[in-house]
């Protein structure tokens, strides 16, 4: 009898586990480059950048004061870099109205960050806490695609893994990918439509139009 006590207790107990399921994943803060598809040659197009602040991680609306998302460093790396002729990354969404403690967005080739740092008690962020990915908007890239770009061109936008962090004002606390408490998503631009070209036609009517105009504007002799 107790030999078969002792192995429904280790019965059970083996089993406990298994009734509980596996340990649930911590949950982790996101940032998105969005996607744009519907790009020219020698146009600019306009790349949000989100930041989405879920529950439960060290920094968020969720938490009290002085654990709050309040500075982010965001750096973007571009590819081909050829294929770029000018990029700025500026503020945009909900940060937008604030006034920033410090802002900066260096840059070098095939690279380009946003810096900032945000006073809680004057400009707290206002986080959506768990809004559908990708989030809230807090920037967004100006890209000038280079006018040699051709159809088919991908742009990847990569997030640095390393450089791109979430802390709180003081910078004590940090979110980052290497803790697990950071997600990245990456983005791109797509090259789908050429440099616009005028046909035959309408260089000839410019011609004509052109002309016009000049025996309208010269002098007579």
């Amino acid at each position: 009898m107790k030999s078969f006590a002792g192995a429904l207790s280790l019965a059970l107990l083996t089993a406990v586990p298994a009734l509980a399921g596996p340990a649930p994943v911590p949950s982790s803060d996101t940032v998105t480059v969005g996607t744009v598809s519907l790009a020219s040659a020698g146009s600019t197009v306009d790349v949000p950048v989100y930041i989405r602040d879920a529950s439960g991680t060290p920094l968020g609306i969720d938490q009290p004061p002085g654990s709050r998302i309040q500075s982010y460093s965001l750096t973007v790396n571009y590819a081909p870099a050829s294929a770029v002729q000018s990029v700025t990354f500026t503020r945009a969404g909900i940060p937008a109205p604030l006034t920033p403690a410090f802002e900066s967005s260096p840059s070098a080739p095939g690279t380009i960050s946003l810096l900032a740092v945000f006073q809680e008690s004057t400009n707290l962020i206002p986080f959506t806490s768990n809004a559908p990915l990708p989030g809230n908007q807090v920037g967004v890239l100006h890209v000038t695609i280079a006018p040699t770009a051709t159809v088919g061109t991908t742009i990847a936008l990569t997030l640095d893994p390393t450089l791109t962090q979430l802390a709180n004002q003081a910078g004590t606390t940090s979110e980052t990918t290497t803790n697990g408490s950071l997600t990245l998503v990456n983005g791109a631009i797509v090259v789908t439509t050429p440099v616009p070209t005028l046909s035959a036609w309408a260089l000839a009517l410019l011609a004509m139009v052109l002309a016009a105009v000049a025996v309208v504007v010269l002098p007579r002799t």
